[in-house]
């Protein structure tokens, strides 16, 4: 679905960190670790509730403020983006609402698994476009479009998982190699590969900006931002 275009004075712009906040499963303590690493905090509806409960104070809260605990009690506190539209979730509506170098979004997996289905439907038109990595309680996925290297420790598990049927041209450092691959969902997927070594590469086809989703232990989660970050500028 194409996005509502919002007006440009509208959209804010993070020059740093971006961390949206759902309702769903979130480690307190890793939020309040993202905000002193200098994340922005946005609130995604009830994700503010969720930012308040761990001490800590969204900049913006967006949605339609349908699952907000009190919206009213918020005036004055913080900046309020209320947006009636129904066609896209509240995670949609943070999205488009705002940019970033790169984006963490917690509480978008959990609890509810239709949430979490949601979540991965809306990295798909957006990972070509900016980075955002999906946090739960055992991992995080970052969706990708191109060639991408990392590290992990020696046979740690490297999961990838395709949002649209795929073709991998090449990988490096994976012990079950990804060459002249296809990866689609209801064929095969790459859950449960593993890293050799440690540091790893996986080439998609050039031809194609697909998104697929990079999956790893949450304890990567820092590394992978500054990842991110040193490759966006």
């Amino acid at each position: 679905m194409q996005d509502p275009a919002p007006p440009a004075s509208q959209v804010i712009a993070f020059s740093g960190l971006l961390v949206i906040v759902g309702g769903g499963a979130v480690d307190g303590e890793l939020l309040s670790e993202l905000y002193l690493k200098g994340g922005h905090l946005v609130g995604a509806d009830a994700g503010a509730d969720v930012i308040a409960a761990a001490g800590l104070m969204p900049e913006v809260i967006v949605g339609d403020f349908d699952s907000l605990a009190a919206p009213m009690s918020w005036l004055g506190r913080t900046r309020l983006m209320q947006i009636a539209e129904q066609d896209s979730t509240d995670f949609e509506k943070a999205l488009y609402s705002t940019s970033a170098p790169v984006t963490v979004a917690m509480g978008m997996t959990g609890r509810r698994f239709d949430h979490t289905l949601a979540a991965l439907d809306a990295l798909a038109p957006r990972a070509d476009k900016r980075p955002i990595i999906l946090v739960d309680e055992e991992d995080i996925a970052v969706a990708l479009t191109g060639k991408f290297s990392f590290t992990v420790l020696p046979g740690e598990r490297v999961s990838v998982v395709p949002l649209v049927p795929l073709r991998f041209r090449h990988s490096e450092g994976l012990k079950y190699p990804l060459d002249g691959l296809k990866l689609a969902m209801g064929e095969r997927i790459g859950t449960s590969n593993s890293a050799t070594d440690g540091p790893f590469t996986i080439e998609p086809e050039s031809r194609t900006k697909a998104p697929w989703l990079l999956v790893v232990a949450k304890e990567h989660l820092f590394r992978m931002i500054d990842t991110l970050l040193e490759q966006a500028g």
